[in-house]
């Protein structure tokens, strides 16, 4: 099936645009774009730079993507964007191309942003995100799978937020989240664990008893973050959860985000 391009639509003679595509009305689409098979473009996007969209995707109505990072060190090098199959960007979201030459601004497959929300320079989405309206992430952040970024959150520049969490709205995320926690406020800190997101997930009653346990020695002990992951090595059951949790709690470079009850002693350490 041949692409389907509104005769307004303004496309480069060197974009590349699979089978099947459709393209609304004064979209404008770059020279080193690839569109997948599948997708949708709707009216007034626009897609620069050297930007790689999959196949099925739906781009909503003046969703940019592949534009100049917000950087201003940034001085017109190529740079990308690649994003994955089957993701849903909703009316007016922003993902720019990275801030250093062959660098990547990356998001997935399956994920759903919803309108206004912006991706920055550098960031490193994973699959089956649900991002809410306004959200803000700013450079070099990375999301785990099937994390849920509520509405008018903002994320400080180079956080991680791990796998299957829940990040309430309007919260300032300042620090790392550890996978599988909702964490709310501003400043941002863990409120517990994402029970109903584990179980939507598929994650075993086992298994997450196990995860709780990590969480409480992590979380609600007066061990510093080495005793407790030490013991969470020794007594906590091995999973690829819990090694996950482990890893990314000893891959943290800005620090993770601690209960309001344990901010003080963290930083004295």
């Amino acid at each position: 099936m041949s692409a389907k391009i509104h005769n307004m639509a303004v496309i480069h003679s060197k974009a590349e645009i699979g089978e099947g595509v459709e393209i609304g009305p004064y979209a404008v689409i770059g020279e080193n774009v690839r569109i997948g098979g599948g997708s949708k473009i709707g009216p007034h996007a626009v897609i620069e730079g050297w930007t790689e969209i999959g196949s099925n995707c739906d781009i909503g109505p003046s969703v940019v993507i592949g534009t100049p990072p917000q950087d201003i060190g940034y001085k017109g090098q190529r740079a990308f964007v690649k994003v994955g199959d089957n993701n849903v960007l909703r009316e007016f979201v922003t993902v720019h191309r990275a801030s250093k030459e062959d660098g990547y601004t990356t998001v997935g497959n399956n994920n759903f942003i919803m309108a206004y929300s912006h991706i920055a320079h550098d960031c490193k989405l994973g699959n089956n995100i649900i991002i809410a309206n306004y959200a803000g992430i700013s450079g070099h952040v990375e999301i785990g799978d099937r994390t849920v970024i509520s509405g008018l959150v903002g994320i400080h520049q180079f956080v991680r937020i791990g796998t299957m969490c829940m990040i309430g709205g309007m919260s300032r995320i300042l620090r790392d989240i550890v996978p599988y926690v909702i964490t709310e406020g501003h400043t941002a800190t863990p409120r517990g664990l994402n029970a109903i997101g584990l179980r939507r997930n598929g994650v075993d009653s086992q298994t997450r008893t196990e995860i709780k346990k990590a969480y409480k020695l992590l979380f609600r002990s007066d061990l510093t973050t080495e005793q407790a992951l030490e013991r969470i090595r020794t007594e906590v059951k091995d999973t690829p959860e819990i090694r996950e949790f482990v890893k990314f709690v000893e891959g943290s470079k800005r620090g993770i985000a601690r209960p309001e009850s344990l901010i003080e002693e963290e930083t004295e350490e």
